[in-house]
Order: C-alpha cells, then sequence, then structure tokens
C-alpha cells in the first residue's frame, strides 16, 4: 500500500486531535468513571476504528482493510490481558479511583509513543531480513505453548514487580509519600519530588511495552504495512482506557482468555512461518487475510461464550456450597 507522507502527517494529526478531545470532554476533570460514560466512550473508539477500516476500503481497497480489521481485533484482543497488569499496578500504588481515568490516558499516550518506535524499527527489519518471519513465527508459537501451560497450571501473577526503567526513575529521584491531585512534581522542604501520579503514569506505559513483545511480531503476521500495523495499534490502544474501566469487574470471569489468546497467537505464528517459508521459493499453501480474521473472530466468540458459561457454573456451585456448609461430596 502506497502512503505518502501527507497521509502519514494528516493521520497522525487527526489521532492528536481526537485524543485532545478524548481529554478536553471525558478525561480534563479527575472523576470516577461511571459505566455508562466508559460504554459511551468505548462505543464511540470501536465506531471510529470502524469509520477508518472503511476509509481504508473505499481509498485502497478491501485486502489493506481487511488487514486493518484483523490487526485491530488482534491488538484489541491483546490489550484486554493487559487490563489484569494495570489492576494490578493500580493496586500497588494505591492509586485513588478519582485519578484511575489520568493515569491511563498518560500511560497509554507513553505506551504508543513507544510502540511506535518498535513498529519502525520491526518495519525495517521486515523489510530487510525476510528470514525474520522465521523468528517471529517460533516466538509467538512458544508464547502460545507458555500462555497454554501457565492457564492450565493456574499460575496468575499476584503482584506488580516493576521494569527496570521503573526502577531507575525511583532511583534518581526522590518521590514524595502521597498523592498531590494529579500534578506530577511538588516542591518540599526546598527539594522538587516527584509525585507517585507520575511514577504510575510509567508503570502503566512501559509495563505495556512488554506486552508488546508479542503482539506487534502478531500484527505483522497478518500485515507488513507499516502504516496499518501502526494505525491498528493506535485505535486499539486509544479505547483501553475506556475499556478498563468498563469490563474491570468481568475480567475475572474470562476464565479461558489465555486459552484464546494462545490459539491466536500460535495460529499467527503458523501463518508467519508458512509465509517465511513461501518468500524462500517453497511451495506451501498461504493463509489469507479473510480467513485469518474468521479465525480470530470465532475463537474470541468462543472463548467468550465458554468463559461466561464456567464463571456461572463455579458462581453456582459456591452459592450451593455456601447455602451448604454440612453438605459432603461422594
Amino acid at each position: 500500500m502506497d502512503v505518502s507522507l501527507a497521509v502519514w502527517a494528516t493521520t497522525i494529526v487527526a489521532l492528536c486531535a481526537l485524543i485532545a478531545v478524548d481529554f478536553l470532554v471525558g478525561g480534563r476533570k479527575p472523576h470516577e468513571v461511571s459505566l455508562r460514560e466508559a460504554g459511551v466512550w468505548t462505543a464511540v473508539w470501536v465506531a471510529l476504528a470502524a469509520a477508518f477500516g472503511a476509509l481504508l476500503w473505499w481509498r485502497w481497497g478491501s485486502r489493506p482493510a481487511g488487514e486493518f480489521f484483523a490487526g485491530y481485533i488482534t491488538e484489541k484482543s491483546l490489550s484486554v490481558d493487559n487490563l489484569f497488569v494495570f489492576i494490578l499496578i493500580m493496586a500497588k500504588f494505591a492509586v485513588p479511583r478519582v485519578f484511575q481515568q489520568r493515569v491511563l490516558m498518560v500511560g497509554v499516550l507513553i505506551a504508543l509513543v513507544l510502540r511506535a518506535g518498535f513498529i519502525a524499527a520491526g518495519a525495517a527489519v521486515v523489510g530487510t531480513f525476510s528470514w525474520v518471519f522465521y523468528f517471529f513465527g517460533a516466538f509467538l508459537v512458544w508464547t502460545a505453548w507458555k500462555l497454554i501451560q501457565d492457564a492450565r497450571s493456574g499460575e496468575k501473577e499476584t503482584e506488580f514487580e516493576g521494569n527496570r526503567m521503573l526502577a531507575a526513575v525511583q532511583r534518581r529521584f526522590p518521590a514524595a509519600g502521597r498523592y498531590h491531585g494529579t500534578r506530577l512534581t511538588v516542591r518540599e522542604n526546598g527539594r522538587r519530588l516527584i509525585t507517585p501520579m507520575l511514577v504510575v503514569m510509567v508503570a502503566i506505559g512501559t509495563t505495556d511495552v512488554l506486552f508488546a513483545l508479542d503482539s506487534i511480531p502478531a500484527i505483522f503476521g497478518l500485515t507488513q504495512d507499516p502504516y496499518i500495523v501502526f494505525t491498528a495499534n493506535a485505535f486499539a490502544l486509544m479505547g483501553l482506557r475506556q475499556l478498563y474501566f468498563l469490563i474491570g469487574g468481568l475480567l475475572k470471569k474470562l476464565v479461558h482468555l489465555s486459552y484464546g489468546l494462545s490459539i491466536i497467537l500460535g495460529f499467527i505464528g503458523v501463518k508467519l512461518v508458512l509465509h517465511a517459508l513461501h518468500e524462500s521459493g517453497v511451495h506451501v499453501p498461504e493463509i489469507g487475510i479473510p480467513f485469518s480474521l474468521g479465525v480470530i473472530c470465532a475463537v474470541l466468540v468462543v472463548t467468550t461464550v465458554t468463559s461466561l458459561i464456567a464463571s456461572r457454573r463455579t458462581g453456582t456451585e459456591q452459592s450451593g456450597d455456601a447455602r451448604h456448609p454440612d453438605r459432603v461430596d461422594v
């Protein structure tokens, strides 16, 4: 897809304008986000992503649009897994609910800037070395297997461990002992201190980059166009703040999410290997975008339905045990 510099510039300006509107309308004043507000804004971001995909279809045809939708849905589903860690970070730093949306907004912006660098580097590598698809494919298959192993063993992270960048910030800059509204720095006893607000924003933004280690190779398995990769990531990330408040309480019910994500990552990994073999001159079938999009959507639907059924069944059993505490199963 031939994208001019003018289109790149227009797209970035438009995305910045959307972020500004989001901040001015919904995020300028700290407040607790209601389910209604989160639902409305989530619907707005999904509609904007759909409109952008339709624009791609009108301007460049069905293939780029299909690649965008496949990439967007994949990145969106993988970002849901990020929310588990975001909840842990919020709890570790005891972020008041009234400030959580501001933390997420700035944290997501940090993540978007860092991911843009990852995407630029990935595009340069992919465009120069075709063998990198073997590495990406193997890495995604390994990640998928690890997700399955963790899900089967029931291992879940119970606490947040800071990354190196966050640790460096905390070592180098003295921090205040409490929150000072939304201020990032304060002056106490003649010293300039950073606030916990700045520390948790850095934690959210830099931790997301760790998740990009599998999501970026995954989307390059669906498209090698840097423009589509960037815009799919941008739209998936920019609605993440509202999604946090909308489904935060439902995350524990998505008990089969890891299985679904592992299937998606494994599928894309195999797709990458087949593409690498094809590029090397080996006659193997390649997996098209319509089929990829269908598989991704089907896996997410099945995973969501089975998760809700399993959660409801578990809840029924627990309520039954609570009503009959002396019952003995034989």
